[in-house]
């Protein structure tokens, strides 16, 4: 039988610390937690009963994700990003995801769709359950598997990056209801677009797709910046 050694014991949980990025990354998404909002190793450890050494590992994935990032004298902040900067950054990711679209293969064969029906199945159910994470999590899916569809796998990757980038911007449309229906209804046109071979359809949604999550961001960045100051700690009255 092997020894435990104190430096296995000193090491993190690969489950609890993935569980605690999920727990945060969806905080930021769903705005519980907001730009430039400060993240404390000691608030962090109370609320996950973990080591500080577990905590700093946390939000050493976060700031990997793209939603956290560290500030000279301040320390980890949730990400905040300048109306130029949004702008900036969708701007390119339409430029990319609509070349997507008019490179993709057309019409995709249905047994090649098969694998986005069947998630966008679940999508349409998390959804139609009002259940935000569910749609969160299974919405990511979708697009991981439209951008599977290309044949160009330095397209796929670059499209993936900016999408990554901005993780913390394009899913605050998804805290409406009525958001989240028309994110259901673009993702069943991109579907009838691929298999139709209708390609100035599928660029037009591909486009018209990016501009909900990008101008929620900005309202409720305005919103919320009326009644804040800058850099608030997590778990303090707001």
């Amino acid at each position: 039988m092997n020894a435990i050694t104190p430096a296995a014991l000193q090491e993190p949980a690969p489950d609890a610390v993935q569980a605690a990025v999920a727990a945060l990354e969806e905080d930021i998404v769903f705005g519980r937690l907001h730009p430039r909002e400060r993240l404390t190793e000691d608030e962090l450890m109370a609320r996950f009963g973990m080591k500080r050494h577990a905590v700093r590992q946390v939000l050493v994935d976060l700031e990997l994700l793209g939603v956290v990032e560290k500030k000279r004298n301040i320390g980890a902040v949730v990400r905040a990003f300048s109306v130029r900067e949004v702008m900036e950054l969708y701007a390119l990711r339409e430029v990319l995801e609509v070349h997507a679209a008019r490179q993709m293969p057309l019409p995709v064969p249905e047994a090649r769709l098969a694998a986005l029906v069947a998630v966008q199945r679940e999508h349409d159910a998390a959804v139609a359950a009002g259940d935000a994470r569910r749609v969160f999590r299974s919405n990511q899916h979708f697009h991981r598997e439209f951008v599977g569809l290309l044949d160009d796998a330095v397209l796929g990757q670059a499209i993936e990056e900016y999408a990554r980038r901005t993780h913390p911007i394009r899913f605050g449309s998804l805290v409406t209801a009525g958001h989240r229906e028309r994110a259901r209804q673009e993702h069943w046109t991109m579907i009838q677009a691929l298999r139709d071979g209708d390609r100035d359809a599928l660029m037009a949604v591909c486009r018209d797709h990016l501009i909900p999550s990008r101008d929620a961001y900005l309202a409720s960045q305005q919103a919320y910046a009326q009644t804040q100051g800058a850099y608030p700690v997590a778990g303090a009255p707001r």
